[in-house]
């Protein structure tokens, strides 16, 4: 009989430590989400100054993002290359949106409408 209820103590550790390393893998595995911001022309430079003064670092990592790409220096392969080209690593769709619906999300989308020709698009990471 001891043997029995060993084997029973051991199998039910093994089924709950089995199911927390399943369920902190699974955690780990959720995609990250990326905000994709294209410039195809920034048409007031000087005006277009005032957005990356106000878009940190530290500002997008209070919302759990970090900038992944952010730069002018684009080589066009095929086509034609966008002027400025920004993602945006979060790592959950509500903390994109929760990035998107601030205040100065939406200061920065004011300057931006007043000063580039620019798409910007949530997209799911793999």
């Amino acid at each position: 009989m001891k043997v029995n209820r060993g084997f029973a103590v051991a199998l039910a550790a093994g089924i709950v430590v089995g199911g927390a390393v399943i369920h902190q893998v699974h955690a780990q595995a959720t995609p990250p989400t990326y905000v994709v911001v294209d410039f195809s022309d920034i048409t007031d430079p000087e005006g277009f100054k005032a957005v990356p003064a106000k878009a940190s670092p530290a500002w997008v990592a209070s919302f759990g993002g970090k900038y992944i790409i952010r730069t002018d220096t684009i080589t066009p392969v095929d086509g034609a290359a966008p002027k400025r080209f920004i993602v945006i690593e979060f790592d959950s769709l509500e903390h994109a949106k929760a990035w998107r619906a601030s205040e100065t999300t939406k200061e920065i989308d004011a300057i931006r409408a007043k000063t580039a020709k620019s798409s910007e698009f949530i997209v799911g990471g793999m």
